[in-house]
């Protein structure tokens, strides 16, 4: 199959490909607002999330064979949501351990996943999401966590990545005299690179996922940040905005400040010692 697509043939899979963790905070939300219960094939909300999930610009056209994400499908993943509620008494369907992953952060965190889905399904509808390209490192690896899924993701990283708001919002800092450096650790470019370094600085966008409609961006949402601040805060969801994550980097210096007297101090009272044990043994 592979050398067949290097060949320029479009190849048809035979099987879906697995489901998103978009797709799956739909259908999460779905089942949630029927009393977390499994729905027909039948059911008009299922047919529309179908219809919805066709629309998500996730999977590949290539990768979908002819029943891709169809309602039968579609009410087949809310009861394998269903039937893995800590309530349901039965048996589990065949469903994955993302399934169960979503499950549990709607039962944590109702208001901020039901509002995910929402953006999403609005993303969607005004085509917003649709019109955003995957970037090359969309495929979320240990290092880039993002529980609300790729696809506010992609516009998250849009935001990030606008020339305009970062050349404005790095004007806005040197107007008002201050130093372009990280505001999480205090790194600054140009101090460390010389000219190679000036005006070099990352922009993050601090409003979370589930809170970040299609509004436009204002500079006090961004943040000026280094690129390894900027990978620490992508890595593991909650994110940290560089304020708390500049509290973690003070505290953690002043734990290495306090070791390092605990460890020297021992030395020192040795020292002390021995320069008295000298002095009394001189003539």
């Amino acid at each position: 199959m592979a050398w067949l697509k290097r060949a320029g043939f479009q190849v048809k899979t035979v099987k879906n490909p697995d489901w998103a963790r978009d797709e799956i905070i739909l259908a999460c939300h779905l089942v949630m607002e029927n009393g977390w219960k499994g729905m027909d094939a039948q059911d008009s909300i299922v047919k529309e999330l179908s219809a919805l999930l066709q629309l998500l610009p996730i999977h590949a056209e290539v990768d979908r064979n002819d029943k891709f994400r169809n309602p039968n499908g579609v009410a087949r993943k809310t009861f394998d949501i269903a039937t893995r509620h800590p309530a349901y008494q039965g048996k589990p369907t065949n469903g994955g351990a993302l399934d169960v992953a979503v499950l549990h952060e709607f039962l944590a965190r109702p208001e901020e996943m039901t509002q995910t889905a929402h953006l999403i399904r609005q993303g969607i509808a005004t085509g917003d999401l649709q019109s955003l390209a995957p970037t090359e490192d969309e495929e979320f690896d240990e290092d880039y966590s993002a529980p609300e899924g790729r696809l506010l993701m992609r516009r998250h990283k849009a935001r990030e990545r606008n020339k305009g708001l970062r050349k404005k919002k790095i004007a806005s800092v040197l107007h008002r005299g201050l130093r372009l450096a990280c505001e999480a650790c205090g790194f600054d470019f140009e101090e460390v690179y010389g000219d190679r370094g000036a005006g070099y600085i990352e922009c993050h966008h601090v409003v979370p996922l589930h809170e970040a409609g299609e509004g436009r961006t204002k500079l006090s949402e961004l943040a000026l940040i280094c690129a390894n601040c900027h990978r620490v805060i992508h890595r593991r969801a909650p994110w940290p905005t560089p304020a708390e994550l500049r509290k973690t980097i003070e505290l953690k210096r002043s734990a290495d400040v306090r070791a390092a007297e605990n460890l020297t101090r021992p030395r020192k009272v040795a020292d002390a010692q021995l320069l008295r044990t000298q002095s009394d043994l001189q003539p």
